[in-house]
């Protein structure tokens, strides 16, 4: 049975109409399905036709499905109860919404994803492990990624302690030729997985990149491409524009962003990890030359007066999971007169349908916004700011461009006046940015969504949660290349451990510090309003500090 879609939108329904009968007189459809990239940029751009072949991978990836559960079983037969998979944005997210979505079918592998190199939270995970009885998955389509190659030399050494052949117990996914390529040969990995090449990250979630994870923990590889083959189809019909979902979704998402381009998500508990992978589908693939759709995800449920006019909302429902105060708080806000978007699945597996249909719709939307939506070009300048302070983040701070300012939470006084100053910026359209350099556990996270809350009932702005570097890699492009109405508010503390990251001349303290400067001057260079606050190293005493400077 197709997943239910409705719209409440209102006034702005009658413009979706327009955009939907200029695209069926445009062919809109059937140019997309020919790759043609004047649908989004006049100038000739050979890097949109290179990143379209997600358009297939329902079809395409059949053929490679009875290899991948091959491995699958073998993995699981040699007794192995564990995959790492070490990894960042498109590499990771797809994998982790399967695991939370899905679970791991019994006797098949749990899945742990690392996308983190604050130290404490590589010990955690390094705890919690068997490393002996743990399959590594590297996963770098470039395979040049700072974070997953220094994972992979930790965890590399760490497994080299136990074992003669350490290759074994590593696979990687990565494009043919890469660098990560040629080191997993050089090392003996035990496979390597080459996904089609004209695929970008934030796209590959029906790629190796999600699908080996995914037959790894037991899932229907088959029946998930399946779900998502309907709505490739239908999107393939004549008069597509008029009849498929998936187009009315995209410019439903285009046509509202000029007025409210913040989407919020609320789901069903069983779909709770699903917003999180398509907050980096909508938020690095929007986000350019000044304009965007800033998704807000996980973000604490707030009586009806402290949302503003500039939001969507978008609700993800399970027909199983019959959530009451879900559905509740959705009518409401329908009723209020805020647009709408509501999903209904029948079933979990519904997910490769709705994976499909919101890939081609934030496409879709990207050709409304007259944006590229297959690139990042804001991305790479953080990464080369960290690249330059790795190892010396100290000397980097008194060098090139203005001083990075830091305030601490142990000076109360002085903190809170930089604090509400940064606030007194914020204008109605605004968003906040928590962005936190901090190991994501399960007591932080619950304190900084306790101040996310402190901060939408005092400002009664959307929010937006972060864990760096891991956003770097989704949101992060949004936040400098998007439209200059975020307050960046960056949260950091004292890292430890000390942990050195093997064959390199670096730790991993100084290595998640790089990055959080590299990322401040970035935010600086594109004006961006930022604020540093430092917590130390007692991160709940100093979140709970700054959640004090409400009460």
């Amino acid at each position: 049975m197709k997943n239910r879609l409705s719209f409440n939108l209102g006034d702005f329904y009658k413009q979706v109409e327009r955009r939907l009968d200029r695209w069926a007189e445009q062919n809109f459809a059937q140019r997309i399905w020919a790759k043609d990239p004047s649908l989004w940029q006049s100038e000739p751009q050979p890097d949109i036709v290179d990143r379209l072949g997600w358009l297939a991978l329902p079809e395409r990836m059949q053929d490679k499905c009875d290899a991948l559960l091959s491995f699958a079983h073998k993995i699981k037969d040699e007794g192995f109860n564990h995959v790492l998979l070490l990894g960042m944005g498109g590499s990771s997210l797809a994998p982790e919404v399967f695991q939370k979505t899905f679970g791991n079918a019994p006797g098949f592998l749990e899945l742990f994803v690392l996308d983190c190199t604050h130290p404490a939270a590589i010990m955690a995970v390094e705890n919690t492990l068997d490393l002996a009885k743990t399959l590594f998955i590297v996963s770098s389509k470039s395979g040049t990624t700072i974070e997953t190659l220094s994972l992979f030399r930790y965890f590399w050494a760490r497994v080299s302690e136990q074992h003669e052949n350490p290759g074994r117990r590593f696979i990687a996914i990565t494009d043919a030729g890469s660098p990560l390529a040629r080191l997993a040969q050089e090392r003996n990995f035990r496979r390597i997985f080459l996904p089609f090449p004209d695929v970008g990250g934030r796209y590959s979630a029906f790629t190796e990149f999600g699908l080996v994870p995914a037959a790894l923990i037991g899932l229907d590889i088959r029946r998930l491409l399946e779900n998502a083959r309907d709505a490739s189809q239908i999107s393939r019909l004549k008069g597509a524009e008029e009849k498929s979902p998936s187009f009315l979704l995209g410019a439903a998402l285009g046509e509202l962003a000029p007025h409210r381009n913040k989407i919020t998500f609320l789901t069903t508990p069983s779909l709770a990890g699903f917003p999180v992978w398509l907050e980096q589908l909508i938020a690095e693939s929007t986000g350019k030359q000044e304009k965007g759709i800033i998704p807000v995800v996980e973000e604490p449920v707030s009586p009806l007066e402290t949302y503003g006019r500039d939001r969507v909302f978008a609700g993800l429902f399970l027909e199983e999971d019959q959530p009451r105060d879900q559905e509740e708080h959705f009518r409401t806000l329908e009723a209020s007169g805020h647009p709408t978007i509501r999903v209904g699945l029948k079933e979990k597996y519904d997910l490769g349908r709705e994976i499909f249909r919101w890939e081609l719709a934030t496409a879709s939307a990207g050709a409304v916004l007259g944006i590229h939506p297959f690139n990042q070009p804001d991305v790479q300048r953080a990464k080369d700011l960290a690249r330059k302070a790795v190892g010396k983040s100290g000397e980097a701070r008194e060098k090139a461009g203005r001083p990075i300012e830091e305030f601490s939470t142990d000076d109360e006084n002085t903190c809170a006046a930089a604090f509400f100053d940064f606030l007194s910026a914020a204008e109605s359209n605004d968003y906040i940015a928590l962005q936190a350099y901090l190991p994501p556990t399960q007591e932080i996270i619950q304190a900084l969504q306790t101040l996310r809350h402190a901060l939408l009932k005092h400002t009664q702005l959307a929010t937006t949660l972060g864990f760096g570097p891991r956003f770097l890699h989704s949101t992060g492009q949004l936040h400098k290349g998007g439209p200059n109405t975020v307050l960046a508010l960056q949260i950091v503390d004292s890292p430890e451990p000390v942990l050195p990251v093997p064959e390199t001349d670096f730790t991993f303290a100084s290595l998640i510090e790089a990055q959080a400067s590299g990322d401040y001057r970035a935010l600086q260079e594109r004006n961006r309003r930022v604020l540093r606050i430092s917590v130390n190293r007692n991160v709940i005493e100093g979140l709970g500090t700054l959640k004090g400077f409400f009460d």
